[in-house]
């Protein structure tokens, strides 16, 4: 059994074959798929997929760094309505995105605390998005950190020293196509990372793994990254794939 730990089922590039993508990532052995937020354009896409895979789906809720605008506080309004009146299995994506805007740092920053701090209130772990900002997560993190707060450093592609102090937060590592890339770099080091801190994601339909790179990304693909990490760890496939699981377990606590 495989874990997807993060995919973007609910996007339109799945509008059209939706249905048989999801056969493919069951054939391939992935029968968890957790579902990260953006903002409150997906609520409605996000409840219409767990509504027509409501043994498959598990959703998060959340509002991503790159849509933190102008409207940011009705945005974070809109997650704290939801969470009080659903269960969802974790707050995120949430963090800090300087690659495309700085100019919003300030409220990305308040943004992440703030949903840090819900996550602790329902005793949720988060999914924390990181681009071109381990500075300024790491410190969010430092003054939250504590025994309430565990999570995943999605897309993780920082460097062994950032994967280390991450890990120091209760965060897993989730990994996914990056680690197939030529010029990944974190394949380099991971082998000196336990692999009980490690869990498995697709990002789809974003960041397909070698030889896909480029292409539509989809969760049958993380097929690839278990062999990746075969590779990596000299461990069988069966194994990756029950280990991270397991870790995905310890987090979402399903």
């Amino acid at each position: 059994m495989i874990t997807d730990t993060h995919t973007h089922l609910y996007s339109d590039q799945f509008d059209e074959d939706r249905e048989t993508m999801m056969k493919r990532a069951k054939e391939a052995g992935v029968s968890r798929f957790f579902i990260p937020a953006i903002d409150s354009s997906y609520t409605q896409r996000m409840l219409d997929l767990e509504e027509k895979y409501p043994y498959d789906v598990y959703l998060m809720m959340g509002l991503h760094p790159t849509s933190v605008k102008e409207n940011y506080l009705d945005e974070l309004a809109h997650v704290r309505e939801w969470i009080d009146k659903k269960d969802f299995y974790a707050i995120g994506e949430i963090g800090i995105d300087l690659y495309w805007d700085k100019s919003f740092l300030v409220q990305q920053q308040e943004a992440f605390r703030t949903q840090i701090q819900w996550a602790k209130e329902k005793k949720l772990p988060i999914v924390i998005h990181c681009r071109d900002a381990f500075d300024e997560i790491f410190e969010v993190l430092e003054t939250e950190k504590g025994d309430d707060l565990n999570g995943i450093f999605h897309c993780f592609t920082g460097t062994k020293e950032q994967a280390e102090k991450a890990i120091s937060y209760n965060m897993k590592l989730g990994i996914g196509g990056v680690a197939t890339f030529k010029n990944g770099k974190i394949d380099k080091f991971l082998n000196e990372i336990d692999l009980k801190h490690i869990v498995l994601e697709t990002d789809a339909p974003y960041l397909a793994p070698t030889p896909y790179r480029g292409k539509r990304n989809e969760t049958s693909y993380i097929t690839n990254v278990v062999d990746k990490l075969v590779d990596i760890y000299q461990l069988s496939f069966n194994e990756i794939a029950e280990i991270t699981t397991q870790n995905s377990k310890e987090v979402f606590g399903v």
